[in-house]
């Protein structure tokens, strides 16, 4: 009996095409896999990209993903730092590791797409957040009494010859 069921696997597998049998065996459907490349906004969805444009960012962070990720709900997830995804093996880009069950049951989606796009919704909402935190501290710098402003000194306007007097001691 044992003989017929590995020699009807054999079978199976002989007529599949070897990337399907390689993914066969060596997938872990409990596990979803998200690189930091599938939310990147730079790229197409030829290159890597598997969010829309509204659900992207330049250049994403993997601490990024994962406080987006806490923010949809997902509590358990294991980063991986400076591993690189096996079609970009030059660039070592990050990788998180989330359980299925609960990654589905927190975004109340019903396939990896939906839990991508989730993440890179709050990913993108936390980006634009950030980026208006950053203007208006930009804006409270500049900002100053006139008195403070009119009294900057500046040395631009000093005169190439008055340099060259203190330069040499005369």
């Amino acid at each position: 009996m044992v003989f017929f069921l590995k020699n009807r696997i054999h079978e199976e597998l002989k007529f599949m095409h070897p990337l399907d049998v390689l993914s066969r065996m060596t997938r872990d459907s409990t596990k979803m896999k998200i690189w930091t490349r599938y939310f990147d906004s730079k790229l197409s969805r030829s290159e890597g990209r598997r969010v829309p444009k509204e659900a992207s960012i330049p250049n994403p962070s993997l601490e990024g993903i994962v406080w987006a990720s806490r923010d949809a709900g997902i509590s358990k997830m294991k980063r991986e730092e400076n591993v690189s995804h096996p079609s970009r093996p030059y660039s070592k880009e990050g990788m998180l590791i989330l359980q299925t069950k609960d990654a589905l049951q927190a975004t109340r989606a019903e396939s990896k797409e939906g839990v991508l796009q989730s993440i890179g919704l709050r990913l993108r909402k936390n980006f634009n957040e950030a980026k208006s935190d950053q203007k208006q501290n930009n804006n409270n710098k500049n900002t100053g009494s006139r008195q403070k402003l009119s009294q900057r000194k500046s040395f631009k306007n000093k005169s190439k010859s008055s340099n060259r007097r203190s330069k040499f001691g005369r």
